[in-house]
């Protein structure tokens, strides 16, 4: 292994190659690990619910922390609970290469959306240990806090903060969840938070790691459907989210005649159709618009909704084009309402964040990675959204995909086999490798 010493060599890519054509990674160990991380579940199996700051959430957190240590890695958490283990580098004082995930699950999910780009993260520091691998550049592996918006409403909050957002830091002062726990408490409960409630220091500079990977199901079926073993990920898309009130005047369903409503149901069923239209109308297959959320008040069946709530999400690769779609259904609630004689009482745009570009060179060190692990490989874009987005936004940034069978996500159903599983751990590690040594 004197390839892997450390220093300087006269064909590093090629050393590498040679050293990890028999690596292996150990996928009992792996399957395991993904496992046990699920029983830490506020709802049976196979289902997995775990939730920021809650006690499974806590355990769940001690159980990553105590698989770094056993890696060698020295761990360290910041005031919001995102979690760092490091590999100190030969040359410490050059800005680090992080990969890394999440492990909170919405409410009746799967167990390895996140969890295998932190697991694997963790056995692909253990391959390259293995085959006596030493970093130029360090590497650090980052579990972020609360990738979902499940509590607080507030996606990648961990990684946000990271990457800088006042707003949020702000913010979180005041937020609550819906039973009106606030972030502050539920934070302080979970050990984090303590001195003062000053969240800036999260806050990395830009620069602080040379890149930045995650691992990653793929979320959608078009590895598995073509018999792909890797994605490499190109840009990850733009999502921005819009809630939109309605308000009528409701009555009685059988009382009120036709001619004389105004109906905040269907209002709002009418605005739902209106954004599949704009979306539809974009042009681009990339542009896409969800009503995930549609309420209508008081939701008895013999009275007239006198209101309607509307949760809607867009995404696009383009962000012109998304704020585009945007505009339009904005226009759309507008002559609704007019039209319906309701009135319009909020459409109100949560959060509009740009999408990302992953760095070519990112993109190459996985390519050739793939290529010298002899896997097949395929250039996508990721319209689900990660903490990759917003560590763009202070590193360079890629992207590792593996299948997933038939494109399940956020469901009990979800599920990646462990051989690939393994390929993309094989994969992250060599693509660390090779970026720690530039």
């Amino acid at each position: 292994m004197e390839d892997f010493s450390g220093y300087p060599i006269h064909e590093p890519h090629s050393s590498i190659q040679n050293s990890f054509s028999s690596l292996s990674v150990e996928i009992e160990s792996l399957q395991k690990q993904i496992d046990e991380l699920a029983s830490f579940s506020d709802t049976p199996a196979p289902s997995v619910t775990r939730i920021l700051y809650t006690e499974k959430d806590v355990l769940a957190r001690r159980y990553i922390k105590n698989l770094m240590g056993l890696s060698g890695l020295s761990v360290r958490e910041d005031a919001v609970g995102n979690i760092f283990g490091r590999w100190d580098g030969y040359e410490p004082e050059l800005s680090a290469v992080a990969t890394g995930s999440h492990i909170d699950a919405i409410p009746y999910s799967g167990k390895y959306d996140g969890v295998v780009g932190v697991l694997g993260a963790i056995e692909a520091v253990n391959v390259l240990k293995r085959v006596g691998f030493k970093p130029r550049r360090s590497l650090e592996i980052i579990l972020f806090t609360s990738e979902e918006p499940t509590r607080f409403g507030i996606s990648c909050l961990g990684s946000r903060l990271l990457a800088g957002s006042e707003v949020l830091a702000k913010a979180l002062k005041t937020t609550v969840d819906a039973k009106n726990g606030s972030f502050l408490d539920a934070a302080r409960s979970a050990g984090y938070v303590k001195d003062h409630n000053d969240l800036s220091s999260v806050f990395i500079k830009k620069g602080s790691y040379s890149a930045f990977v995650e691992l990653h199901i793929e979320q959608g079926p078009i590895l598995e459907e073509e018999g792909i073993s890797i994605g490499i990920v190109t840009a990850i898309a733009a999502p921005a989210s819009i809630k939109v009130e309605f308000e009528g005047n409701g009555g009685h369903a059988g009382a009120v005649l036709m001619p004389n409503r105004n109906d905040a149901g269907l209002a709002a069923a009418e605005l739902a159709l209106a954004v599949e239209k704009h979306v539809l109308e974009s042009g681009s297959v990339d542009t896409v618009g969800t009503v995930g959320i549609l309420e209508v008040h008081p939701g008895a069946i013999n009275s007239i909704p006198s209101k309607s709530h509307l949760e809607i999400d867009t995404r696009d690769i383009d962000e012109d084009r998304r704020n585009t779609v945007i505009e339009n259904i904005r226009q759309s609630a507008i002559r609704i309402a007019k039209g319906r004689g309701v009135r319009l009482f909020e459409f109100n745009v949560i959060n509009q964040d740009p999408p990302a570009l992953a760095e070519k060179a990112v993109i190459k060190a996985v390519e050739a990675a793939s290529k010298e692990l002899n896997l097949t490989h395929k250039f996508m874009i990721s319209r689900a959204y990660h903490d990759s987005l917003f560590m763009a936004r202070v590193s360079p940034m890629g992207m590792i995909f593996i299948p997933c069978y038939k494109g399940y996500s956020h469901k009990p159903e979800e599920y990646a086999s462990i051989e690939d599983i393994a390929n993309g751990v094989k994969v992250l590690a060599l693509t660390l490798a090779k970026l720690s040594l530039t």
